[in-house]
């Protein structure tokens, strides 16, 4: 079933020839919806608007959802839904809050890049914005029926690794007692003791040969690393209630053997050659070339994202890849988008998107740091937001706080403001959600259909609610999350002014019924809406 606008919107199209760019209307003396397609027509035409808006609309017929079309102005065409038409739509998302979305025709396979975590590392707040806009990116895909893939790529390989393996030796350290934090202060010691001792830093080259070699004890240690790792990686999932477990991880380490045959396709084929020692590709409109191995021999992330994303179109079979990392990594990724396109990894027909996010920022404007300088723990963020609220409020906060911007453009990271229960905020929005669910709870009975939408305030709730298929799918195909919440502001709003103004409880009969019908409808919007931002809907405040 076709939204009421997009209906609407296909049919005036298809009388005009154009796109009607129907709007919200203004202000409500104006009706729901408005066009100014007649006055675009007319320019082009030499005709006056108003006998072209009246031409048009002799040729429409929106009986069946609006009522009689006006011209207002100098030709603009308002529209009214009729209210028959809006409470049949508020019954069946009564019922199934998704009843109007339709799942997609042929289902994609999408495969997200999103939270990548460093072995030994705990996240920071690098990670927080990452992993909230990725999670809610997979969410929103698979509610329209897409088959998700999340792929999770740790930085499980490197030079570090030789260090961090002879660290352990040296101190003689037990594993066991090991967790991330404890893995975070090895690394501290072992990148100090690297810059101070010669020797050391000889044996942690040679530690990371054998690495590189498969040597079995060298293996052993880094495998303990890694699960060391996902075990605190997971604590933070957790509280971050995101989607993503061990099964999406897909670390550096899993390219390794498709580097050297890369390196050598290329080079065979001419798309690669040395300068300097060095193997590169040079890209048509970027200063700086892809550096797939350097003049030591050693191969860096270029060549790793090239085999990565190699993987999930060849293995994965992915039709449609998103990458969501910082905003300042944007040329990085449309480079290797040109050359995987430049050697075939990347056919026509798959889409690559980066999705950039700007930067948390602390009270005084410049980006998030401790007082020591260095990038805040994701957990200890955390803990700064539950210091304001409950958990789940501290969550909701700060979801929608990242959310609710426009994903390239910085935010301050302010508890305080977060997590307050008024105005544009994640606990207002599990508020407007309580309440609804504590009129249903002392109702004691369960709703059925939206009969009546005589009252002003109730016909804006339902004209909200229609609109929330429409929603979802633009933000599916815009990747702009800001647009959901934007919307599920707006509902809740609509809600509190339908709450002050239309009694429920209080009403008797089929008026009671109704708007209980309605109030159930907002609530199970509100409920899905938070649930694709990654948000609990609570039924207490």
């Amino acid at each position: 079933m076709q939204s009421v606008p997009g209906e609407l919107s296909a049919r005036i199209e298809s009388a005009a020839g154009i796109d009607p760019q129907l709007r919200p209307a203004t202000k409500p003396q104006f009706g729901h919806y408005q066009t100014n397609v007649a006055l675009r027509l007319a320019k082009s035409a030499g005709r006056p608007p108003r006998q072209v808006a009246e031409e048009l609309l002799a040729k429409l017929d929106l009986d069946d959802l609006c009522e009689p079309p006006e011209i207002a102005g100098p030709g603009f065409i308002n529209l009214r839904v009729r209210s028959r038409v809006l409470a049949a739509i508020a019954t069946k998302l009564a019922h199934d809050p998704l009843a109007g979305l339709e799942p997609v025709a042929q289902p994609k396979t999408v495969v997200i890049d999103y939270s990548s975590p460093n072995v030994a590392k705990q996240m920071h707040v690098g990670h927080l914005r990452t992993t909230i806009i990725g999670d809610c990116f997979t969410r929103l895909l698979r509610a329209l029926g897409e088959r998700v893939i999340p792929q999770n790529h740790v930085g499980d390989w490197g030079r570090q690794f030789g260090m961090l393996i002879e660290q352990i030796a040296d101190e003689r350290l037990d594993l066991d007692s090991l967790d991330l934090a404890g893995a975070e202060e090895l690394y501290l010691r072992a990148n100090r003791h690297l810059d101070a001792d010669a020797d050391f830093a000889d044996r942690a080259r040679a530690r990371v040969v054998a690495l590189q070699a498969g040597d079995p004890p060298t293996i052993a240690v880094w495998q303990r690393l890694i699960a060391i790792s996902k075990a605190g990686f997971n604590q933070t999932y957790a509280r971050l209630g995101v989607l993503l477990t061990d099964d999406d991880i897909a670390g550096e380490s899993s390219y390794n053997d498709m580097l050297e045959p890369i390196c050598r396709d290329l080079e065979d084929r001419g798309i690669a050659v040395v300068d300097d020692g060095a193997l590169i590709v040079r890209v048509d409109g970027f200063d700086a070339p892809v550096i797939l191995r350097n003049s030591a021999g050693g191969y860096g992330y270029d060549v790793t994202d090239v085999a990565a994303l190699k993987h999930r179109v060849d293995d994965l079979r992915a039709d449609r890849l998103i990458y969501v990392t910082d905003a300042r990594q944007h040329e990085h990724f449309l480079k290797l988008f040109a050359v995987c396109r430049l050697a075939g990894y990347l056919p026509e027909g798959v889409a690559a998107e980066h999705v950039g996010y700007g930067m948390v920022l602390g009270a005084d404007q410049r980006p998030f740091k401790t007082r020591e300088g260095t990038a805040a723990h994701l957990d200890d963020l955390l803990d700064e937001a539950e210091q304001n609220a409950a958990p789940a409020v501290a969550l909701a906060a700060i979801k929608y706080a990242d959310l609710s911007n426009q994903l390239q453009k910085d935010y301050v990271f302010d508890p305080v403001r977060m997590t307050q229960t008024t105005g544009d905020t994640g606990p207002y929005l599990q508020y407007a959600h309580a309440r609804v669910a504590q009129v249903l709870k002392r109702a004691g009975q369960v709703a059925t259909d939206v009969t009546r939408l005589e009252e002003p305030a109730e016909q804006t709730v339902a004209l909200a609610l229609s609109r929330f298929p429409d929603v979802v799918e633009q933000v599916a195909a815009t990747l702009q999350p800001h647009r959901l919440c934007g919307y599920l502001y707006e509902l809740a709003s609509a809600f509190s002014v339908f709450y002050e103004n239309c009694p429920v409880l209080s009403s008797e009969g089929a008026t009671r019924e109704s708007r209980l019908a309605l109030c159930q409808a907002v609530g199970n919007v509100m409920a899905k809406g938070l649930n694709l931002l990654g948000i609990e809907a609570p039924d207490r405040m």
